[in-house]
């Protein structure tokens, strides 16, 4: 379990190289500075970014195989209702060479994350300002999302772009195993709860 912002950095630190670790320095510090401009992260959080919220993200591409990150799965990692980056960008900055979209549709996000995605070099990664339902649908390799709709709604917003091989990493926070419950029992087998790192109370619903 992650408790302080050392463990947290060490922790991501063993996910990527020092490019990685670079990229994800500069994030951070993006993040805090844009956070005087607009309510990107809660200001209580600001000291515990590392733990709240980068290794909070990256802890998600444990929770996938190899495959879906690899150079021959299918699509891009679809990150839904992005906000800060988070989890997308901490993807994107961790596996700079698969395709990622950030889909979020409030302005002022959308510009933090354009202005960020240059600023890191992540060339594979996008931002479809609009709401989810207005992208035109492709398939994705994966689908993240943190704090973005309840998972029956969720689940069915993002339908178009799933395929029997797209993984689900869902950050739920302490309402995982409520929210799962509430599926069809036939939806609900195919997902299952993995504890957070970051956060002993809290959830993950995958679909591997």
């Amino acid at each position: 379990m992650i408790i302080t912002e050392d463990e947290a950095r060490a922790y991501v630190a063993g996910l990527t190289d020092t490019e990685g670790m670079a990229r994800l320095e500069q994030l951070a510090s993006l993040v805090l500075e844009e956070n005087q401009r607009q309510n990107l992260i809660a200001k209580a959080t600001e000291p515990h970014i590392w733990q709240r919220h980068i290794a909070d993200s990256a802890q998600l591409i444990e929770n996938v195989s190899r495959e879906t990150l690899g150079p021959n799965a299918q699509g891009p990692w679809l990150d839904l209702g992005s906000g800060p980056g988070f989890p997308g960008l901490v993807i994107a900055a961790l596996c700079p060479n698969m395709p990622v979209v950030l889909v979020e549709s409030r302005a002022r996000r959308v510009e933090f994350l354009e202005s960020a995605i240059a600023a890191l070099g992540l060339h594979k990664c996008r931002v479809e300002g609009q709401r989810l339902e207005r992208v035109e649908p492709f398939p994705a390799r994966a689908i993240s999302a943190r704090a973005f709709a309840p998972l029956p709604k969720l689940l069915s917003l993002s339908a178009p772009f799933s395929t029997r091989q797209t993984a689900y990493v869902l950050p739920k926070g302490r309402s995982a195993a409520q929210e799962l419950e509430s599926l069809k029992p036939s939806i609900r087998a195919m997902f299952h709860v993995k504890h957070s790192l970051t956060d002993p109370d809290a959830g993950i619903i995958v679909k591997a």
